[in-house]
């Protein structure tokens, strides 16, 4: 009597990396080694390994590779809750290209805060220390960058979003800023405008200094003057730009346009122009920088430099996992530019701001 057949199996042996090498006639460090994206192995072997591993449904153990070679194969990133922006709208779509380019490279992404500049480094240290990030990516960079110091010290891999005046061992990825603003004067110069002011940004940020690079060079290029009496620095928020505004357009010769160098500074002058009786676009121009949604809503919309937050967190992925294989830091350096929005906020330069200001327009 036959014995009955039964619907239970034993359940498929899990495919190894000695299998991998046995079926590629390769050295199991070589395998291991094309599948984790070191750069000592060719573009071809890496290739060849990675399709074979899809044809025998290998799947690494996390856990053990974790043991082996010390990675976790997160990114982390430390959002810190003190800057004046923390939660700006954008965050969003720079976190889901964060995570879209590590998930690609068959990374996860680790998210913390920090409330304080003082626990700030506790976090980074923490992260490490418990195995959930191989090494970071840090937003916004700044002139003189004590996340820079730390992770330095640590010897854990880094990629900045922007760039460094000490860029040794330095990787990143940046919007080239100073072109934007660049662009912006000679917008400007060409709807006839001459006096012409800038209220740059944040000045600890690396940005603030490249941005009124690109003022200077965009005037000079315009064969424009610039009056220090017309440029603001340190700006970042609605209401600094209302006050700076105010401060501009009280002079005894305001200008007729103002650049800035962030949006919501930008808008912060819309406000300052309606107290005083002027239409944006046409009694006085105004271009910002960011391309954030709010600009979109105000009358008229505002002409900007937009920023694809979610390919520069895909970008910023990318180049740490390259940087965790081996690559050399120095070599990891990308830019892109900001794209221009025109829109109502700039025209043809007009005198009422002037006039209305010499007549009493401060009510």
């Amino acid at each position: 009597m036959q014995p009955h057949a039964t619907s239970m199996s034993k359940p498929a042996r899990r495919v190894t990396i000695s299998d991998m090498a046995d079926a590629l006639g390769l050295t199991k460090s070589t395998v291991s080694r094309a599948m984790n994206g070191y750069t000592d192995i060719s573009p071809a072997t890496q290739l060849r390994v990675k399709r074979m591993a899809e044809q025998m449904n290998y799947q690494p153990l996390s856990h053990a590779q974790a043991i082996k070679t010390g990675r976790t194969r997160a990114l982390g990133f430390v959002l810190q809750l003190s800057d004046h922006d923390a939660h700006r709208p954008f965050l969003a779509e720079f976190l889901a290209g964060l995570s879209a380019g590590a998930s690609d490279e068959g990374y996860t992404l680790t998210v913390a805060s920090a409330d304080s500049d003082a626990t700030l480094f506790d976090t980074f240290r923490s992260l490490r220390r418990d195995g959930k990030a191989d090494g970071f990516v840090l937003p916004r960079a700044m002139v003189r960058d004590p996340r820079v110091a730390l992770l330095r010290e640590m010897d854990v891999p880094f990629v900045l979003y922007g760039r460094q005046d000490d860029p040794k061992g330095c990787s990143w990825f940046d919007i080239r800023g100073e072109d934007a603003i660049h662009e912006a004067v000679l917008h400007l110069a060409e709807l006839g405008h001459s006096r012409i002011a800038f209220i740059n940004g944040g000045t600890k940020y690396s940005y603030a200094r490249l941005r009124h690079q690109g003022f200077v060079s965009g005037m000079a290029e315009a064969g424009l003057d610039v009056d220090p009496d017309l440029v603001i620095e340190n700006k970042v928020t609605l209401a600094e730009g209302q006050a700076a505004a105010a401060t501009l357009l009280e002079a005894a010769a305001p200008p007729t346009a103002i650049v800035c160098a962030v949006d919501r500074v930008a808008l912060g002058v819309y406000r300052a122009a309606a107290q005083r009786g002027l239409s944006i676009g046409s009694d006085l121009s105004v271009t910002g920088y960011d391309g954030i949604e709010d600009g979109t809503h105000v009358h008229p919309a505002l002409t900007t430099f937009a920023v694809d937050n979610r390919d520069a967190g895909a970008r910023l992925a990318k180049l740490l996992i390259r940087r965790l294989r081996g690559e050399d830091p120095e070599t990891l350096r990308e830019t892109a530019s900001a794209q221009f929005i025109n829109r109502g906020s700039t025209g043809p330069r007009h005198d009422k701001c002037r006039n209305n200001i010499s007549m009493g327009g401060k009510q």
